[in-house]
């Protein structure tokens, strides 16, 4: 028994038309047959555009800028070389300014934390120390917050990388910060 072909419906068929008014493709096969369809009513003339005397360019896309990378106490950020990191990590970089949390509420602390890192940032500081404190039991609230406190969206492009000064020392956090924009080398 052959099958007989199936026939385009009406939706199909005019979905098949414009396409192919869109799409100049040379087919292979032929095109559905097309059935007598209204005359759709002819567009208004444009007025003619007026003569250019310019050429106008268009401005620039904003560039799209990403988030950086979260930053976690231990890693080496992105951007940071392995002798700053190995530097870092190893406590050689002396704080030149640092920030106690102890005794602190979370909430207290996070605002100083914010203020502390925008600040030093501002007065063009390069390395900073947090001390949080080992904590009691798990290791503490304000010292399981703070790696999360660091990748806010308003610090998070301030710094290139945490470490603990020291394997023994995991009560404070040393952060290499960003040279600010347009700012001189201040030596290191």
């Amino acid at each position: 028994m052959a099958r007989r072909p199936r026939t385009l419906s009406e939706s199909e068929r005019a979905l098949w038309q414009a396409w192919a008014r869109v799409n100049r493709v040379v087919s292979l096969t032929r095109a559905p047959p097309d059935k007598p369809a209204e005359t759709p009513p002819a567009p208004k003339p444009e007025p003619a555009p007026a003569p250019a005397t310019a050429v106008v360019a268009r401005p620039a896309a904003p560039a799209l800028r990403l988030p950086p990378p979260p930053i976690s106490v231990g890693t080496p950020g992105p951007g940071l070389d392995a002798r700053r990191w190995r530097d870092l990590r190893r406590g050689k970089l002396r704080p030149e300014r640092t920030l106690d949390l102890h005794g602190r509420r979370a909430q207290d602390a996070h605002g100083a934390v914010l203020h502390f890192l925008a600040e030093a940032h501002a007065d063009g500081l390069r390395c900073v120390a947090i001390v949080t404190g080992k904590g009691s039991g798990e290791g503490g609230v304000l010292r399981r917050e703070l790696p999360h406190w660091l990748n806010l969206p308003a610090l998070r492009p301030l710094l290139l990388g945490a470490a603990h000064s020291g394997p023994a020392n995991t009560g404070a956090v040393h952060l290499l910060l960003r040279r600010r924009r347009g700012a001189s080398d201040r030596g290191s």
